[in-house]
């Protein structure tokens, strides 16, 4: 009988992936001592309707770039195989029947922990679908949890913080570099920048 894994759930619209998506993934996965971690691909995330995102077909190649040879980091199309919108309750619930008897650790920041209270949609079951929450934070942070445990009772249990160097990239300052023809090779893995040029995603009169 195979004995239960422990997978982090990693999701994101990846557009582009980068090294700042990379370190977080790899300290979640040595000190929550993953056996897998999924990448999870979000086609259409809900609070980024009406929001232009790269084709779909040109995320997925560029994430698979960026995550092969890892060890542990496995592409997830959980959401891509099925219609949106993608709200991430519906994700938990379709993972625990993909990997049942497995213990599912949901990776956020802080801001999306202490978003819960406003931003999720059905926030209740989400964190009754998670088997523990894996929070990334700056070393200095600090998050007041009486406001969440309140509201969602028993969450506090479930939450193990990482402690990661927080880079301050973001995919669309990367979008908006390649755009505009600014360096950007030392934001990105070269597999990510090859298929980026192959493919020539993010013409200089593309739209974000």
């Amino acid at each position: 009988m195979r004995e239960p894994q422990r997978i982090g759930i990693f999701g994101g619209t990846f557009d582009p992936p980068h090294f700042g998506h990379l370190i977080l993934a790899a300290e979640a996965q040595y000190q929550l001592k993953l056996d897998t971690l999924l990448f999870v691909l979000t086609p259409d995330p809900p609070h980024k309707q009406g929001l232009h995102l790269t084709d779909l077909d040109d995320r997925l190649a560029m994430l698979s770039a960026a995550i092969e040879g890892h060890d542990g980091f496995v592409l997830s199309t959980v959401d891509v195989d099925r219609p949106g919108p993608h709200f991430t309750a519906d994700t938990m619930a379709l993972l625990h029947q993909q990997y049942p008897g497995d213990t599912l650790i949901y990776l956020m920041g802080g801001d999306s922990l202490e978003g819960l209270l406003v931003d999720w949609d059905r926030p209740e079951e989400f964190v009754e679908l998670c088997d523990e929450i894996g929070v990334m934070r700056r070393p200095q942070d600090e998050l007041d949890l009486r406001p969440l445990e309140q509201a969602f009772p028993g969450i506090t249990a479930k939450i193990h913080f990482v402690e990661a160097p927080l880079l301050e990239i973001a995919s669309s300052q990367i979008r908006r570099r390649i755009r505009e023809g600014r360096p950007y090779c030392f934001y990105l893995p070269e597999s990510v920048r090859d298929v980026i040029d192959r493919r020539g995603i993010y013409p200089a009169n593309g739209d974000d």
